[in-house]
């Protein structure tokens, strides 16, 4: 069925598709953004595909692709530490292409085929023309993707934040945001309103590890703050 669909798309497309993957049992494209809308369009409009449905959108940051190790004070280098297999040889390569890749989730009823499109964009100001001429359901993702990465849509009806509050700075799904935010909301009853400060919140990282002592294959220790138990 996948390669049945990669044929399909290659006859049609041709040079617009700058990749086309399939990879378990599923088929990736990856088209320029001057090409988006009119591949979105034949992608719903013609009879030998017949996507007439978006079921997702999500957008991937790649500003630590390719390193295999997060920076803590915790974690190390081996698959001891991480209770994970030990790599062998680690690879540490610098991601070339641009930060941010849009996805599109599609359905095709007609078919039963489902396809994943992908498009980059650039990261001082990325940008792309909204689908929701195409898929009217993209209206709410796209207002997902903008308020939590960063992703500005053109042409979007009402393009505003849609999970964080009115006066919310940055982009919380970012690789760079800070994991305790940049400031915290609380109630102000003297006020009577909502107030902002900054966040009180000690910045650290808590690494789960499993300890497998000589003779004791099975101890667990959840983290060193938490003092960790046996299992």
């Amino acid at each position: 069925m996948a390669e049945s669909l990669v044929n399909t798309l290659g006859n049609i497309f041709g040079d617009k598709l700058i990749a086309c993957d399939k990879a378990f049992g599923e088929v990736t494209i990856e088209v320029a953004q001057d090409d988006l809308l009119e591949v979105a369009k034949e992608l719903r409009d013609q009879d030998e595909l017949k996507f007439e449905q978006l079921i997702d959108l999500t957008v991937v940051d790649y500003m630590t692709y390719g390193q295999d190790e997060w920076a803590t004070t915790e974690a190390t280098g081996t698959g001891f530490g991480r209770a994970r297999e030990a790599i062998s040889s680690p690879v540490h390569q610098e991601w070339q292409r641009d930060r941010f890749a849009v996805v599109y989730h599609l359905l095709s009823i007609s078919h039963n085929w489902r396809l994943r499109v992908k498009c980059f964009v650039k990261e001082n100001r990325p940008m792309l023309p909204s689908v929701i001429p195409v898929w009217n359901s993209a209206n709410w993702y796209e207002r997902e993707a903008f308020d939590l990465f960063g992703i500005l849509f053109e042409g979007h009806p009402d393009l505003r934040r849609i999970l964080t509050d009115y006066g919310f700075i940055g982009h919380p799904f970012r690789k760079d945001f800070p994991l305790i935010g940049n400031v915290e909301l609380r109630y102000d009853a003297k006020q009577k309103r909502c107030v902002y400060e900054p966040v009180s919140i000690e910045p650290r990282v808590l690494v789960p590890r499993v300890i497998r002592k000589e003779k004791d294959p099975a101890v667990y220790v959840s983290s060193p703050e938490q003092g960790g138990k046996r299992g």
